[in-house]
């Protein structure tokens, strides 16, 4: 699932692939862009804000994207076979004389002034992985509404940017509260801020996403402590973990919520 941490990666392999290169093609396959062409133009660099990819281009352009839950970018060598999947799911082509980046079921494609980023990503806090952070802020930004959900509190990209579902399960776990508690009655918030960042800087680079400590890791294959373990034994308390369909404010985009009954505190999803 494309959070922080991914996006980062995605955004690295971009600009490795096409930064400083001229597009020799570009296939924006989104009936907006139907007629938009960035070939002859070079790329200048490829940068993540939060869950966002902006692909800057000669001229003041910037191609913006967005992965949300199934969204990805595939760089292929000239002559590989594109494997990220059916051709009629990609989005976008971007190729250059090297490389060849390929866009699938991309849900957010748009041309925009780079002067104009802001427009899409001006909303968003504190950027986990970005030259922005700012700890101050994102904590005042979560306390600012101390009657709300922690878990939607963490999930809103305007309080701080690069968490998901994912994530915030995790997040949750480790303060040993449930994704329902009131940021007011999470006496750990003062740490979660902290705990974030280290959990997505932990993961920048790595293939297999982990949250579990080296301890855990000793005994345990298992990578995340509650999220996708349904049912599963808790890897400290042994408790069956369980799972709610949440909206997190969202109306009409439940997802799956887990937590631990035993190690984490507070309500629980009606």
């Amino acid at each position: 699932m494309p959070e922080g941490d991914t996006v980062y990666q995605a955004a690295r392999r971009l600009h490795g692939a096409l930064a400083g290169h001229r597009l020799v093609r570009s296939d924006l396959r989104v009936p907006a862009l139907a007629t938009a062409d960035l070939a002859g133009r070079t790329v200048l660099d490829v940068t993540p804000r939060g869950k966002h990819l902006l692909t800057r281009v000669e001229g003041g352009w910037t191609l913006h994207s967005h992965l949300r839950m199934d969204g990805a970018w595939k760089v292929y060598e000239p002559g590989a076979p594109w494997r990220g999947g059916p051709g009629h799911e990609i989005r976008a082509v971007l190729a250059t004389a090297d490389r060849t980046a390929v866009g699938y079921r991309l849900p957010v494609l748009e041309l925009l002034r780079t002067g104009e980023e802001d427009r899409v990503v001006g909303h968003l806090g504190p950027d986990l992985l970005g030259p922005d952070w700012d700890a101050d802020e994102a904590l005042r930004r979560l306390l600012a509404d101390p009657d709300r959900p922690i878990g939607s509190a963490l999930l809103d990209q305007r309080n701080l940017a690069g968490i998901g579902n994912v994530f915030m399960a995790e997040l949750c776990f480790l303060a040993r509260v449930t994704p329902w508690t009131r940021v007011g009655d999470c006496a750990a918030i003062e740490r979660l801020v902290p705990a974030a960042k280290r959990l997505l800087e932990a993961n920048r680079a790595s293939v297999d996403r982990t949250t579990t400590s080296a301890a855990v890791r000793a005994r345990s294959t298992h990578r995340l402590y509650v999220y996708g373990r349904a049912g599963r034994s808790c890897l400290v308390c042994g408790t069956p973990v369980r799972v709610a369909s949440e909206t997190h404010g969202r109306i009409g985009r439940e997802r799956p919520t887990y937590w631990c009954p035993r190690c984490q505190r507070g309500p629980v999803s009606s």
